[in-house]
């Protein structure tokens, strides 16, 4: 068996990225949408190479064991000798026991996905930094209702010169982070490529009671002015909610950059 260790590691992989990627959207809990296909060609590609491992080793096994009983058939002495060269080329080919802790990581990916990243991960980060500068931002689309993402809704709330949410009532969904207090935030993760470079954007709630952490909803209400534009006295956002409401977490649980 410990012959066949690279062949089952690269398999394993293999079928771990292939679950997520091919088999299910579970990918988008770590990398964007854009990828899929570079995730479903690689772990096609390891599948692949551990069959071909897999077929390599047993060829192998056969030749070596059929020489095996060659040199049995000629000389006894020199089978003594064939199997000791034999059991010294086995132990060679299985590669140090450590290795199979290897399998570890695929084994946790193929069975039980992590979750995406929540309000852990939201907590760490200490300022807001979703556009750079002040300026004006295009107007916002016509509707009793606007739904924006939370990172769309801060940029503006931050840097809008032309004050686009002045009177507007806006919807976002996002996951719940807390505060001191009674302070909590709807929340989102914002990426550019995957779950390593994500960033947190998130608005502050008023008038209505906090969720558990981590809870997903849906909250409608109007932008309420902050701090001076462009500083930090302007973050996080403040949203005067008329309604939350729990919803499910997204597919895709980030916002793009």
């Amino acid at each position: 068996m410990r012959r066949y260790g690279p062949a089952i590691l690269l398999t394993l992989v293999g079928a771990a990225i292939l679950r997520i990627s091919l088999f299910s959207a579970l990918y988008l809990r770590y990398v964007q949408e854009a990828l899929r296909p570079y995730l479903v060609v690689s772990g096609a590609l390891l599948v692949g190479l551990g069959a071909t491992a897999a077929v390599a080793t047993t060829v192998r096994a056969r030749s070596e064991r059929r020489h095996d009983e060659a040199d049995n058939d000629a000389d006894s002495d020199a089978d003594a000798d064939s199997d000791a060269d034999a059991g010294h080329g086995h132990h060679a080919h299985g590669g140090p026991r450590l290795a199979w802790l290897l399998a570890l990581p695929a084994l946790a990916l193929l069975l039980f996905p992590p979750p995406a990243l929540g309000s852990y991960s939201a907590g760490r980060e200490a300022a807001q930094r979703a556009a750079q500068g002040v300026g004006a931002f295009p107007a916002l689309p016509a509707g009793k209702v606007v739904d924006l993402g939370v990172g769309q809704f801060s940029s503006r709330a931050i840097y809008d010169s032309g004050r686009s949410l002045s009177g507007r009532t806006v919807r976002m969904t996002g996951f719940v982070t807390h505060g001191d207090g009674e302070v909590w935030y709807v929340t989102r993760l914002l990426v550019s490529c995957c779950a390593a470079d994500a960033t947190t954007s998130k608005v502050e709630i008023k008038g209505a009671d906090p969720l558990p952490a981590d809870a997903w909803v849906t909250v409608t209400g109007t932008w309420r002015p902050k701090g001076k534009l462009g500083t930090d006295s302007a973050w996080p956002p403040l949203l005067n909610a008329t309604s939350v409401k729990q919803v499910s977490q997204p597919t895709d649980p980030y916002e793009k950059r």
